[in-house]
Parts: C-alpha cells; sequence; structure tokens
C-alpha cells in the first residue's frame, strides 16, 4: 500500500494544484519512484489510498499497467490519517502481512526484503516490522529505539540520547540501543488494525507503540539514502541530487 491521501501543507503553494506524490524528483513523480521499484522488486499488487486531489492521481497512473503493476485505488474523500486510511483499505490488503509505505519520502531501499521480512514476522509472532533511518536535521530526535533488530521502549536513559543527529559522533546510539527515525516503509499484520472502526481517523503511532511494549515488533536500521520530502527547499535539494546520480538533464 502507497499512502497519498495527505494535504502536504508544508508543500503549499506546490500541493494547491498537484497533490504531493505527484511531485517530482529527477523528473520523475515521488510514487512513481516507489511504484517502479516495487515492481522492480517483483510486487506488482499495489493499493493507493487517497483524498486531497485524488482523481488526479488515479489519472496520472491509472491501472498501473504501464508501469507493469495493477493498481487499486483507496478513495477516502477525507483523509484519515495513516491507521485509518490502512484500515478503510484492509479489505484490499488480504490476510497476509502487507507493506506500506509513504508516497512522499525518496529512498533507497530495497523492496526485494519486503517478501522474506513478511514470511520472517509470520515466524517470529510479529505485528509489525520498521524501517529506520539516521534522525534528519529537522528531526533530530528519532521516533524509536532499536536494539538487537527488535524496537524497545524508550527506557530511563533513552532521553540522554534522543538528542542524537545524524550528524553526531554516536549517531543516537547508547549502550546497544539507537533512537532513529521512522522511515515511512513498514510490514503490518491486518489484525493490528481490526479494532480501528471503519472509516474513522486514526494515527498509527499509538498502535505501535501498544505493540512495542508487547514486545511484538521488529526493525532494521537502513543506512541508505532517504528524504523526507516536507518542503520545497527539500524537493528542489532532493531534485539536484537526484538528476546528479541518474544524469538527468
Amino acid at each position: 500500500m502507497l499512502l497519498a491521501a495527505g494535504r502536504g501543507e508544508r508543500m503549499r503553494p506546490l500541493t494547491d494544484h498537484t497533490p504531493k506524490p505527484l511531485l517530482e524528483a529527477g523528473g520523475k513523480a515521488l510514487i512513481v519512484w516507489h511504484i517502479e521499484n516495487l515492481v522492480h522488486a517483483g510486487i506488482r499488487e499495489l493499493v493507493i489510498n487517497h483524498a486531497h486531489l485524488g482523481e488526479l492521481i488515479e489519472k496520472a497512473l491509472g491501472d498501473g499497467s504501464r508501469f507493469g503493476a495493477h493498481i487499486r485505488y483507496s478513495a477516502e474523500g477525507t483523509a484519515l490519517e495513516t491507521a485509518g486510511g490502512i484500515t478503510f483499505a484492509l479489505h484490499m490488503l488480504g490476510d497476509q502481512p502487507f507493506a506500506v509505505i509513504n508516497s512522499d519520502i525518496w529512498c533507497d531501499y530495497d523492496f526485494v526484503r519486503l517478501p522474506a521480512l513478511a514470511e520472517q514476522m509470520q515466524r517470529n509472532h510479529d505485528n509489525a516490522h520498521l524501517v529506520l533511518v539516521d534522525n534528519p536535521a529537522h528531526h533530530p530526535n528519532g521516533d524509536f529505539c532499536l536494539s538487537d533488530k527488535r524496537i524497545v521502549p524508550p527506557t530511563p536513559l533513552t532521553p540522554l540520547i534522543r538528542g542524537g543527529s545524524c550528524s553526531s559522533p554516536d549517531k543516537g546510539r547508547l549502550g546497544g540501543v539507537q533512537v532513529l527515525t521512522f522511515s515511512g516503509i513498514g510490514i503490518y499484520q491486518p489484525s493490528l488494525f481490526t479494532r480501528i472502526p471503519h472509516g474513522s481517523k486514526a494515527p498509527l503511532a499509538p498502535l505501535l507503540r501498544e505493540q512495542i511494549a508487547l514486545g511484538k515488533v521488529s526493525g532494521e536500521h537502513h543506512q541508505g539514502l532517504w528524504v523526507d520530502v516536507g518542503t520545497p527547499k527539500r524537493l528542489a535539494e532532493l531534485d539536484r541530487q537526484v538528476r546528479s546520480q541518474h544524469n538527468a538533464p
């Protein structure tokens, strides 16, 4: 599932007439980078939710056939937040673990890993797997604690290291625990969302923290390129970087 329902307030005026997922970096829409990378990894059954200017997303991407994918759409009308949006589309996602990816990030994470991670979740009876990244300058305190490939609850020592950014010498590490930022890439069990009323707004973080406290969330630290495209400035910087890497005009 690709999340594409956000309004993109911080990206205005760019998002007044263009949905944030259709903003381009390196001559290609942000969401198209994800679609192509997923198809390259052999993942072709996709669900995309939308709200703000959602008809433009459907018009731009169609049924996915030109990418070698099969795309279905979950039209929310009014954005339901992450967990609410996933719940609204649950009937399209099946009864096995599924990946969810924020469409407004740019990342070189290898999606080939996702099926094996889903199988590992099943074996370990986990309810979620999160991909974490170094804390960017605009989010130095991170989101979750990672220790030995498990997402663990904060400890009394955690506040001492939450200030560590990706440029700090210890990269936010203390005693084998890293405080890192959620990348917007995760794998989830459908049962995680069954308590959320269909059509209601619901954030994802409380659900994850509940499962972390139960020891039901695995994780990994992706140390490659990752950008949260949250402002026009970051989009312009990413555009220059991608064009340089891909030799785009």
